[in-house]
């Protein structure tokens, strides 16, 4: 908990940065940009994370390696290095969505399926809720083989279950009461 909280200031005075230059969407890409490459290199994880390399040294090659970042996320980035708060880097980021998010008014709809949803029926789902919630949704797609059919909807804090593995959990939870 402590680190979220000190992941949502830094998340909020960038977040507050961008906003003043008009550069959310770019800002918020351009840390996950940083954030992904350091998921995909294990080695270029290490040097980041790494308390033994030289802050100088450790700003110098960060900043040549991501100088094409717009300036407030290659500041950040910076500033990070400079407090020794590496390991915050992932928790801004989605900290700053959390942001983003809610200065949009949208929410976060999780469908969860047994198998990949067609265009169309994904477009369908979220047309509906968005019309339910009425608010605009952010939509995250995946598939559990385990639900064996029907959809799992999670939007915000509310979850809709229409899958045959719960179901059949119902199912199981009255059999065992009565």
């Amino acid at each position: 908990m402590p680190n979220e909280t000190l992941a949502r200031r830094y998340a909020t005075a960038v977040f507050q940065l961008a906003t003043e230059a008009g550069a959310v969407p770019q800002v918020g890409h351009d840390l996950h940009t940083f954030v992904a490459a350091l998921d995909a290199d294990a080695a270029v994880n290490a040097f980041f994370r790494s308390p033994v390399v030289d802050r100088k040294e450790k700003s110098a090659v960060i900043g040549d390696a991501f100088d094409q970042l717009h300036d407030i996320a290659l500041h950040t980035i910076l500033v990070l290095i400079q407090k020794r708060r590496e390991a915050l880097a992932p928790e801004i980021v989605a900290q700053y969505d959390v942001l983003e998010r809610e200065a949009r008014g949208a929410q976060t709809l999780r469908v969860t399926t047994a198998r990949p949803l067609g265009k169309a029926e994904l477009d369908a789902i979220v047309a509906k809720l968005g019309q339910a919630f009425k608010t605009p949704l952010d939509v995250t797609q995946t598939v559990d083989p385990e639900l064996i059919g029907g959809v799992r909807l999670t939007v915000g804090d509310k979850r809709i279950d229409g899958t045959i593995s719960g179901r059949l959990d119902d199912l199981a939870r009255m059999l065992s009461t009565n």
